[in-house]
């Protein structure tokens, strides 16, 4: 629940990632950056890194109206999710993206994400809600 007395369900606390041998909840990340003012909603996948196993790359969408330097929003998401979760964490990348492609009861396609964002071709669910939604994420993605 937040100061205004809104309460957040979260999604997926099981899904977990490994940062350099560290197991980290990417709904835990994900808490940290839709606390952001500027961000509607967010996703944080993790993306395969040579060095680190996975790191967490966050997808945010941003709230109506928002006009923000992307370069800004990045650094203080960074920094906020560094200050509560840790250093650890290793979140360096912020992607602002239109919309974020969910089914059509709403679920975020996470899973699908990751697998294109891993280099995979990933089939396009057949409860996609709007197909044009990944395609365009699609180059972000694989970012």
């Amino acid at each position: 629940m937040d100061a205004d007395g809104y309460l957040f369900v979260m999604g997926r606390t099981d899904d977990v990632i490994n940062v350099a041998g560290h197991r980290l909840s990417t709904g835990s990340i994900e808490a940290v950056v839709a606390e952001h003012p500027m961000v509607a909603e967010c996703a944080v996948i993790g993306v395969h890194d040579e060095v680190k196993g996975q790191v967490p790359r966050a997808f945010v969408v941003l709230k109506a109206g928002a006009d923000v330097d992307p370069a800004a929003l990045q650094a203080e998401i960074v920094a906020s999710v560094r200050s509560t979760i840790g250093p650890v964490a290793a979140m360096k990348e912020v992607v602002i993206v239109p919309a974020l492609p969910k089914t059509r009861s709403g679920k975020i396609l996470r899973r699908t994400m990751r697998g294109i964002a891993d280099g995979r071709d990933e089939p396009v669910p057949s409860t996609i809600e709007d197909a044009s939604v990944l395609e365009a994420i699609t180059p972000l993605l694989r970012g």
